[in-house]
């Protein structure tokens, strides 16, 4: 058996602990837990600090639970949000519960017999149940106000002078008492999340000790950040999410692709597999020819992999050569629609009608239309007579050649001029 602590600490995710954790694991398999509000229909990879600590639990083989909170979803946790959130209907967190327990399959094993399976549960399971009067008699009773007021992420929104609504307030509550049940009925010892979870983890494991005089454990892993010190996993479109709809294979492996090298440095330990000495010998190699880029290039495929599969690793690769590397039209063809246009934003794109298309007498006239791409026929003629000019990635010789070259998507032709000005024509 791994020593999942040992584990953590190397690779920079452990913040806190509660004492006797470590011996606590040394006696043989526990569960752990970690719970995740389905406040969309996908995760995002700032979710996959603490996806990746259970990852860690079940590999140094302990039992991992993930929490979906159908309950707490319905109400959002206040902890170092500056305002309340949006509640959600019951269609739409079912919803999201299925997506959510899709995607956590890629990196859990939930199948077969062996004891450590992972688990997935949802709070509404038992919160739904519980009437009012059941639950402020028999959990409420046992955390005082002066605790709850306590807490950091409460003293902080009272100290910003947003307030805070009850029902936000008996968060930790409800939390508290998932840790409970979950230890009663599930023999889970351990909670696990991010550092802003330290006050409703510790609440749990308070209310176990009150309400039933047990022990339990908390362990929480620190809130990433940029070494430019920008918040991870924003990008200017919004979130990174590891839904392929809303953030493509391609779009995804260029986040990691591009990230700084110290960053490399830090997430190829906390967002991948990878053993020790195997991360060690990429960052030898990386500081040797650190312009090869050796480092992100492995931090982006792990991931990739893990979230998307080798094959749309492998059209991600494909469509990053065609920008930044040699490629040909059977690349490019290959691509989807939605991926050609991300790996081209930003592109100009000369829109022409069907008809105009058609009436294009060579290719000089498609090159030299509306002033976009060249000012005039001579300077396309010139360009093209000394090869500087592709289509669809193949090279063209002739001027006066006609436009016959089929169209990618059946829209779309992409033009080159010279090693990197693109053009994107777009027909219909």
């Amino acid at each position: 058996m791994k020593d999942f602590i040992a584990e953590l600490r190397w690779r920079g995710m452990l913040q806190d602990m509660t004492p006797g954790l470590e011996n606590h694991l040394k006696e043989g398999m526990k569960s752990a837990y970690l719970g995740i509000d389905p406040t969309a229909d996908s995760l995002h990879i700032g979710h996959l600090v603490g996806v990746m600590t259970l990852v860690h639990f079940q590999r140094s083989g302990h039992k991992p639970m993930a929490l979906v909170g159908g309950a707490t979803g319905m109400i959002g946790d206040p902890s170092f949000k500056s305002v309340e959130r949006n509640l959600l209907d019951m269609e739409t967190l079912n919803q999201n519960i299925n997506a959510i327990k899709t995607q956590l399959a890629k990196f859990l094993d939930f199948e077969g017999d062996q004891a450590n399976k992972a688990d997935l549960v949802n709070n509404y399971d038992w919160m739904a149940p519980f009437s009012f009067l059941e639950f402020i008699r028999d959990v409420g009773k046992h955390i005082t106000v002066n605790y709850m007021m306590a807490k950091d992420s409460v003293k902080r929104r009272l100290e910003e002078g947003n307030g805070l609504s009850f029902t936000e307030f008996s968060y930790q509550l409800i939390q508290g008492y998932d840790f409970y049940y979950l230890w009663k009925n599930k023999s889970c010892s351990v909670q696990l999340g991010g550092s802003d979870q330290w006050g409703n983890i510790v609440t749990g494991a308070e209310l176990i000790r009150k309400k039933a005089g047990g022990e339990a454990f908390a362990l929480t892993v620190p809130l990433i950040t940029k070494a430019d010190g920008s918040k991870f996993g924003k990008t200017e479109g919004g979130n990174v999410w590891l839904d392929a709809e809303k953030t493509s294979p391609y779009a995804f492996y260029q986040f990691w692709l591009n990230v700084s090298d110290e960053d490399a440095g830090k997430y190829i330990r906390i967002f991948t597999t990878l053993d020790q000495e195997s991360i060690l010998h990429l960052e030898n190699e990386h500081q040797e020819a650190p312009h090869l880029r050796g480092l992100q290039k492995e931090l982006a495929k792990q991931i990739t992999v893990m979230v998307h599969g080798q094959q749309e690793f492998e059209l991600a690769l494909k469509a990053s050569s065609i920008l930044f590397g040699k490629s040909s039209l059977e690349d490019l063809a290959a691509l989807d629609e939605r991926t050609f246009l991300q790996v081209f934003d930003g592109v100009p794109v000369l829109r022409l009608s069907t008809e105009q298309f058609k009436a294009l007498e060579n290719t000089t006239d498609l090159l030299a239309l509306d002033g976009m791409i060249f000012n005039s026929k001579g300077e396309a003629r010139k360009m093209i007579k000394g090869g500087g000019v592709s289509i669809n990635k193949v090279k063209i010789n002739d001027p006066n050649a006609e436009v016959a070259m089929p169209l990618l998507q059946e829209k779309y032709l992409l033009v080159q001029k010279g090693k990197k000005n693109y053009y994107i024509v777009k027909v219909g």
